[in-house]
């Protein structure tokens, strides 16, 4: 029997209605734990489960992130850039809320271009020619996250995954610390999905990055 089936605990989700995000609240209610989300859009969240609390909030306002982490064991985040500095500016108050509920574990869901390169070492993957995207607004704010959980004492994790696909769990893919797994090319959202969460109960990759493909 897997050690989450005996230990069923109290997660937050931010992001829960993402792609990403709205899986890991599938696997987390599977299992029996409490989820709570903090979302804009409470009607957004589907299907409703006896174990699921929905706050209506705003990851941007301090006083919600603070009632969000309230009691919880563990935060997962699947937020994304959107185009915006949401990540940069919600990231504060998530560690601060954390801190002062005495939460050590996250996981975040980040981008393969945070991950270092593997031809230039000294940079990272969209500083480097590995990256094909024309645009790094969104790695680096992804990037200014991984700086802010870097300098914090939390026990955090950030899975990093290449180009995301829709389509079905594999189930198989690859893993490595801080790089991306080689030749890599692509990974789907269920299967990120699954590996994010499957760090509630992993200790395999504490204070890193995880680069994931298949």
């Amino acid at each position: 029997m897997h050690f989450r089936r005996l230990f069923h605990m109290n997660i937050l989700i931010l992001g829960a209605t993402g792609r990403v995000g709205s899986h890991i609240v599938t696997h987390a209610l599977q299992d029996g734990h409490h989820v709570t989300v903090l979302v804009r859009n409470p009607e957004k969240v589907q299907p409703l489960h006896a174990n699921l609390t929905i706050l209506q909030g705003n990851v941007l306002n301090q006083e919600d992130v603070a009632r969000a982490v309230n009691g919880k064991d563990v935060v997962i985040s699947a937020l994304n850039t959107d185009g915006t500095t949401t990540l940069t500016d919600s990231m504060p108050f998530i560690i601060g809320a954390m801190y002062e509920e005495g939460i050590e574990r996250i996981i975040t869901v980040g981008t393969a271009g945070i991950l270092q390169s593997e031809l230039s070492p000294e940079l990272l993957r969209y500083q480097s020619s590995e990256s094909k995207r024309r645009s790094t607004r969104a790695a680096e704010e992804h990037e200014q996250a991984y700086r802010l959980l870097e300098r914090s004492t939390l026990k955090w994790t950030i899975v990093c995954p290449t180009a995301l696909l829709e389509g079905e769990r594999i189930g198989t893919y690859r893993v490595r610390r801080d790089i991306l797994p080689g030749g890599g090319t692509e990974i789907s959202v269920a299967d990120t999905a699954e590996f994010t969460y499957s760090q509630i109960d992993a200790g395999d990759f504490i204070r890193s990055r995880v680069g994931i493909a298949y």
